[in-house]
């Protein structure tokens, strides 16, 4: 029976997340919900821009501290292994809704592209920025980042094992696919307010920090191995080289050892 519970407890934690997740990129982009990062504004200035940092300071804690190896030994002692990782989505999703919720807009226009060809290149970035994050998160184990994966392996009665290390698709080419997308997501729009703006910086900043932190992490667990990994493969921008080789295949040992280079916590 608990088996059960946690697993709908998964279910309905994955289900959240898309959930916000769609939100999210109707309140970056203004569409179809009701309050957005571009609302009619309601503050002075100077206050508006604090709230909205504060909000993102929680953002970028909640989700940085949360994912840190050292808090989940602490907090897997209050919270069963299994649910681990569906309770940090579930607290991913109610600190975004949170910021959505509380969002003060800031209206001079930093740009606002007027060109059809511009805005069409916008928009489509911006679109393909939100296809891209669930759809790079599929090249791995999807199901494993938003703990689905996690509660049907113990409904079954089955061990959690880390996934193998592998690099399909962008993880060959760039390290950092994931929030590659978040960054395209959150900047291209052709209408650029002040408050996106500090939305879209603050973001940026946060995913820096988390990458410094994540990388650092990755280094310290796998050493040499994910050295090697970063000397190969850039961060952010591609290296577009006839036969580059395969990570996998340059391992010394040639195995494929345990590493979930799907880290990111957005």
């Amino acid at each position: 029976m608990k088996s059960i519970a946690f697993f709908i407890y998964g279910v309905v934690g994955h289900l959240f997340f898309l959930a916000t997740y769609a939100w999210m990129a109707g309140f970056v982009g203004s569409l179809l919900v009701r309050h957005t990062i571009d609302s009619p504004i309601s503050d002075p200035m100077w206050r508006a821009i604090a709230i909205d940092l504060g909000l993102i300071l929680l953002f970028a804690l909640q989700h940085s501290i949360m994912a840190r190896p050292s808090f989940k030994q602490v907090w897997t002692r209050i919270v069963p292994q299994p649910l681990e990782r569906s309770t940090y989505v579930y607290a991913s999703c109610v600190v975004t809704i949170l910021l959505m919720w509380q969002w003060r807009a800031v209206g001079p226009l930093v740009w606002d592209v007027q060109f059809p060809a511009g805005k069409l290149l916008l928009n489509g970035l911006f679109v393909a920025g939100w296809f891209m994050v669930p759809a790079v998160s599929l090249l791995i184990n999807h199901f494993d980042l938003f703990g689905t994966r996690q509660v049907w392996l113990h409904l079954r009665g089955r061990e959690y094992t880390s996934l193998p290390f592998r690099t399909p698709g962008l993880y060959a080419r760039i390290r950092h696919p994931l929030y590659v997308g978040w960054m395209i997501a959150f900047w291209a729009t052709p209408t650029m307010t002040l408050g996106h703006l500090v939305f879209a910086a603050g973001m940026t900043a946060y995913i820096f920090v988390a990458i410094f932190f994540e990388e650092r992490n990755l280094i310290s667990h796998f050493g040499q191995q994910y050295e090697e990994y970063r000397k190969r493969v850039p961060a952010f921008v591609p290296r577009f080289r006839a036969n580059q080789p395969d990570p996998v295949k340059q391992e010394p040992d040639g195995r494929a050892e345990q590493l979930t280079i799907a880290m990111e916590r957005m």
